[in-house]
This record gives structure tokens, C-alpha cells and sequence, in this order.
């Protein structure tokens, strides 16, 4: 299967190719620890996990992927939660395959699932574009950010 390059750099994944009985190739999640279906939005989450362990140095501890949540009573899973030392969430992440727009759909999913975690930072990515912004709770608005933080700009904030 081949994937677009996209606008993260150029990372070693472990890749176990499709066979006869497993029917799909799979790529090694460094936060899960196991081998995942390699999906087109599995390419861009872990492009999105090792550019924030390697380039924006959280630690992989403070990293939850499909993490579950109730929103609305409905059983929804997060891309990406990254968590402050204390395990507070700081960042929410959601990523979608590289051929699909990033659309005000894909804001307000995003939104809905801040508003039951409360995080301060919230990003959107595609793997060829990425935006992330910064929450302010209190008059309900954001601001985008140039660039997604290092972990420790965002640890400061607590």
C-alpha cells in the first residue's frame, strides 16, 4: 500500500507487510506498543506520535491514543490525548486520512470532544496540513497556533 508523503518528516516505521492470512499491512504504534492496522489515518497518527515524542519531546507515557469518551451519552474514541505530568489532558488530537479535507465538520467534532475534557489545545491534521489552536474556556474562542507546542511550553500552563 502506498502512502502519500506527507508534511511531517520522514520517520523509521516498523512495517509488517500484508499476507495471505492477515490480509493488510500493519505499522508499530511506539505508544501502544503493538502492531496496528495501517490504515490511511493510522499513516497520519503515527506520523502526528513520533513528530510530538521525537520533535516535541512528550514523553510517551503522558500519551494516550483511542482513548474512550462519552460525549452526549454516545461512546466516542480520541486520535490523540496528550496529558500534562499531573495527567491532566492538555492537547486533544484528531487525525484523518490524508485525502480528506479539514472541514468545520472536523473542527466541531473536535470541539465536541474538548468541551467533556476541557483540554487547552486542540489540533487537526490531515498529515499535509495540520492546524492547531490554543482554547480559551472563558469566552468560549481560540487562537490558532504558527506550530504544534513542545511539551514544554504546554506543561507551563499548568
Amino acid at each position: 500500500m502506498d502512502f502519500p508523503k506527507l508534511s511531517f518528516p520522514g520517520y523509521n516505521f516498523k512495517i509488517e507487510s500484508a499476507t495471505v492470512s492477515t490480509q493488510s499491512s500493519k505499522i508499530f504504534d511506539i505508544v501502544r506498543k503493538k502492531y496496528i492496522t495501517l490504515t490511511p489515518e493510522e499513516w497520519v497518527r503515527q506520523h502526528l506520535l513520533h513528530f510530538l515524542v521525537n520533535e516535541r519531546k512528550f514523553p510517551q507515557s503522558l500519551i494516550g491514543v483511542e482513548k474512550k469518551l462519552i460525549v452526549n451519552k454516545l461512546t466516542k474514541r480520541t486520535d490523540v490525548v496528550l496529558y500534562s505530568s499531573s495527567l491532566k489532558p492538555l492537547l486533544i488530537a484528531e487525525c484523518k486520512a490524508p485525502g480528506v479535507k479539514i472541514t468545520q465538520k472536523a473542527f466541531d467534532q473536535a470541539a465536541r470532544y474538548n468541551m467533556t475534557l476541557g483540554v487547552l489545545y486542540m489540533l487537526i491534521t490531515n498529515g499535509l496540513e495540520t492546524f492547531v489552536c490554543r482554547i480559551d474556556h472563558s469566552s468560549h474562542s481560540y487562537v490558532f497556533l504558527e506550530e504544534i507546542p513542545h511539551f514544554d511550553e504546554l506543561k507551563n500552563d499548568f
